[in-house]
């Protein structure tokens, strides 16, 4: 099997494993109890907020743990939304936002009386800074845009919607789901409010994200209950996913700059042998500013699921884009705002690579799709009229 979907989640990492093992059957005390085997939990979730804080250059006090990263998303934007309203009822975000954003800014909409602002973003998914500041009123009250989209893999200009974002006294927000662990990212320097992760994406296991809420912004609880996280989300911990975090977090970021590099190398290298070998295929998203691991490519002529079928059936494991969305028959709504037309964009392709993958599994994987999408477009019947057309 070649794995390729490390966007929709990753292997969980043997270190990561081996070290929640002991907080399932050995030191299984609730973290709020007082005897030693219940503080000896609660060491364990200190230490995963401080090496997870020191990723971001946050304060360990502003990491809250949520159940994933759609968790985070939701709270960051209904909590800002609810705190800051007497204020005003605009919120800014993109048309390429993770549904996470996406559907919660329209649940708003729909319940709440927000106003909320979609941007546009250019052919290669980067949001234009003029545009952001051209959108803001005196009633925005949050901004959120993600780090680093999930399909298409371009890196958005944080620091510089940071700054804007701190110039205007607006919250910002930013879903780093996809950029968290991969690239650099400080808090303070990008002037980022409220951060979201999900530790699944990094080798850490399921089930378990924070939010980073910068002191002194006013959001309040999402869930009511107990005193857990300092008042703000009440539940027992997951002590074992937390604490697989705190090790996935600080792997991730141990291994950054060599992980990536080879990241960057395959991705490139594939890319490369795609665009050169397969004629009408065309690479989505910024060519320079994307994530390490990230191809997304569109095949003409093609249907993806059909695609990714015959992959799946030569033991290639990809997408056709985000995993929240698999089993629509929508084209993606990232491809669209960046200008596809609907053809285009359903033959779509994501690819999102480890450092354990090989340029021998790229070279296997290119001759594989270089015969699957001569039999797929040799029954297209688009295909076939445009090739009597290039022959006139």
């Amino acid at each position: 099997m070649i794995y390729l979907d490390n966007a929709a989640t990753t292997k969980t990492a043997p270190q990561v494993v081996e070290a929640m093992l002991p907080y399932f059957s050995e030191i299984y005390g609730n973290p709020s109890s007082v005897y030693e085997l219940a503080q000896n939990a609660k060491s364990a979730v200190t230490q995963a907020r401080e090496d997870i804080a020191s990723v971001i250059g946050a304060r360990a006090q502003d990491i809250y743990f949520t159940a994933g990263g759609t968790e985070a998303d939701n709270w960051a934007i209904k909590a800002a939304y609810e705190a800051y309203k007497s204020k005003g009822n605009h919120i800014i975000t993109t048309k390429i936002e993770h549904h996470a954003v996406l559907h919660t800014c329209e649940y708003l909409e729909k319940t709440q009386g927000a106003k909320v602002t979609y941007l546009d973003v250019d052919e290669n998914g980067l949001v234009r800074p003029e545009d952001l500041e051209a959108a803001i009123t005196p009633e925005t009250i949050l901004i959120s845009i993600m780090f680093a989209n999930n399909e298409i893999g371009t890196i958005e200009p944080i620091a510089e919607i940071g700054r804007i974002a701190k110039e205007h006294g607006i919250l910002f927000h930013t879903d780093a789901v996809q950029a968290f662990g991969q690239v650099p990212i400080q808090v303070d320097e990008m002037n980022i409010d409220m951060l979201s992760s999900s530790a699944h994406k990094i080798n850490g296991p399921k089930g378990i994200g924070f939010l980073y809420i910068r002191k002194g912004v006013k959001i309040r609880s999402f869930i009511h209950g107990g005193a857990q996280e300092r008042k703000r989300r009440a539940g027992t911990e997951n002590v074992p996913g937390i604490v697989g975090y705190g090790c996935a977090a600080k792997l991730a970021a141990e291994t950054m700059q060599e992980r990536t590099a080879k990241e960057i190398d395959l991705r490139d290298y594939l890319i490369g042998r795609i665009l050169k070998e397969i004629p009408y295929v065309r690479l989505n998203g910024d060519p320079k500013r994307r994530l390490p691991n990230n191809v997304n490519v569109s095949f003409q002529f093609i249907e993806g699921e059909s695609l990714l079928i015959m992959l799946d059936m030569e033991g290639i494991c990809a997408s056709s884009g985000s995993a929240c969305t698999s089993g629509s028959l929508d084209p993606s709504h990232v491809l669209l705002a960046i200008g596809l037309p609907h053809e285009i964009a359903h033959g779509s392709l994501r690819m999102t690579l480890s450092a354990e993958n090989t340029k021998e599994e790229m070279d296997l994987v290119v001759e594989k799709l270089k015969e699957i999408v001569e039999k797929l477009r040799s029954m297209s019947p688009l295909y076939e009229d445009f090739m009597k057309k290039q022959k006139k």
